[in-house]
């Protein structure tokens, strides 16, 4: 980028930003430069960002829908583009800006607006954090079942824009079965409700599944009515250990032709459970070589464990029902207890497949190993086939600043294996910046064509989140 293009983007913004504060008197906005830095990645892309040392965006950061639309509008009107944010834990890459341009943060439209018991839906704000509006639900018997491992820091708008999974996907689904009804503001800065209040409503075309998983190209969700669901009477985790990763695949196709549906079900492969250990100081990997957590919930709880441990038992599990307190800790060591190799290069993968395709994915392992140099270990979602996969490699002094290629290679063959099993590239992080040219593996050119068209009728100025997702 020139100097002259940069003096012309500052001016832009600062236009931006002058104007907009006189149109909406009190309208929190951040100046860009280095105090707005954090505003500029997501979780994904955090490091690249303090490398760089680059000052951040501008930031608006709106407290109603009214302040959203005219921030919005003002950007098209004025030629600057917005990258739509929620809290920022993304892993993808879908929220990252550039000092030119606009950060429109939901952070402050924290309301849970409505709880309706009979209806079974509550109506909030994008900002509510997942598990703060489970806190709040408690007290109807109620609970919203999307739980994404990032559950007490991700915010529900920043799980509709990605249609974010989780534990729960197994028996619950996707972010998507539990969206009713949004507010929308488009990228001129009008706003339209899409969807119904009521479970059933086939009016119109589904703009609302259009815009779940739409990591923000389409429209900034300012209130959403959501689906809920009565808090089961009794859960229990039940843990199931094997001798070795292709002994608890084994395991997970057995639950399966069960007569049970758990709640959850999580799978560790040997490098994971040694990874867990030596990160949280624990000691899974001496209970077996490979883990099947699983969740149960509801009535007949005992029955449920107990043909849970005829099934697994059968295939060479050790099964354990365990204690509240043990389960809670197992749950938590699945959702923040892998480290990260600050001694080795990295890759965080993201894929799916069919899950009868699991047993294949890991199969796959040794040949990538052996032919990259790599080291690859992954947790799943084992209940919805979607894997978690972690690639290292060693640094050597030849390395420089930037990661060997076949680090990278090694990455796309898995995305390629998933892609022949009949899965995908993203199974529930989105495409957001990093993905772009895996998705380009798995979508066909007309397809690509089509959702192109779709946000050009939508969005024909490339408003909002301008090369992203797409």
């Amino acid at each position: 980028m020139t100097t002259q293009q940069l003096t012309e983007d500052h001016t832009s913004l600062q236009a931006y930003v002058q104007e907009l504060r006189r149109q909406v008197d009190g309208i929190e906005v951040l100046e860009p430069g280095t105090g707005t830095t954090r505003y500029s990645h997501d979780a994904a892309t955090a490091k690249t960002a303090a490398a760089s040392g680059n000052p951040g965006p501008a930031v608006v950061l709106p407290s109603s829908a009214p302040e959203v639309q005219t921030a919005v509008r003002l950007a098209a009107e004025l030629g600057v583009t917005v990258v739509p944010r929620g809290a920022g834990s993304g892993l993808s890459g879908g929220a990252t800006a550039q000092q030119d341009q606009v950060v429109i943060s939901t952070e402050k439209l924290t309301a849970i607006i409505e709880v309706s018991p009979l209806d079974e839906v509550a109506v909030v704000e994008p900002g509510v954090i997942n598990a703060d509006l489970n806190k709040h639900l408690e007290s109807f018997g109620l609970f919203y079942a999307p739980d994404p491992a990032s559950f007490d820091i991700s915010s529900i708008g920043g799980n509709i824009a990605t249609n974010a999974g989780g534990l729960r996907c197994a028996k619950y689904g996707v972010t998507r079965e539990s969206i009713l009804s949004l507010d929308v503001v488009l990228p001129d800065g009008s706003l339209i409700t899409v969807g119904h209040r009521s479970i059933k409503g086939v009016t119109g075309l589904d703009l609302t599944s259009l815009i779940v998983g739409s990591e923000g190209i389409l429209g900034i969700v300012t209130k959403a009515t959501v689906r809920l669901r009565p808090i089961p009477v009794a859960r229990k985790t039940v843990s199931a250990f094997f001798n070795s990763t292709a002994e608890g695949t084994d395991g997970l196709a057995a639950i399966t032709l069960s007569p049970v549906r758990p709640a959850a079900i999580e799978f560790f492969d040997t490098p994971s459970l040694v990874n867990i250990d030596a990160h949280s100081g624990t000691s899974l990997r001496s209970r077996g070589a490979a883990l099947i957590l699983i969740e149960i919930d509801g009535y007949g709880i005992g029955d449920q464990a107990a043909d849970l441990a005829t099934a697994l038992s059968a295939v060479g599990g050790r099964v354990t029902v365990e204690s509240d307190d043990d389960g809670a800790r197992l749950w938590e060591l699945r959702r923040s207890g892998r480290g990260l190799p600050q001694d080795k290069w990295y890759i965080g993968e993201d894929i799916a497949v069919p899950k009868s395709q699991l047993p294949k994915v890991y199969a796959a392992f040794p040949a990538l190993e052996a032919r990259f140099g790599v080291d690859i270990s992954a947790v799943s979602h084992a209940g919805d086939g979607n894997l978690h996969p972690l690639i290292t490699k060693d640094k050597t002094p030849d390395d420089g600043a930037n990661p060997p290629a076949s680090l990278l290679e090694a990455a796309t063959e898995l995305v390629k294996v998933a892609l022949s099993l009949g899965g995908t590239v993203t199974g529930e992080h989105g495409v957001g910046t990093i993905k772009r040219e895996w998705a380009a593996l798995e979508l066909s050119e007309h397809s690509r064509e089509v959702q192109h068209a779709i946000k050009a009728a939508i969005d024909p100025q490339q408003t909002l989140n301008p090369g992203k997702a797409i």
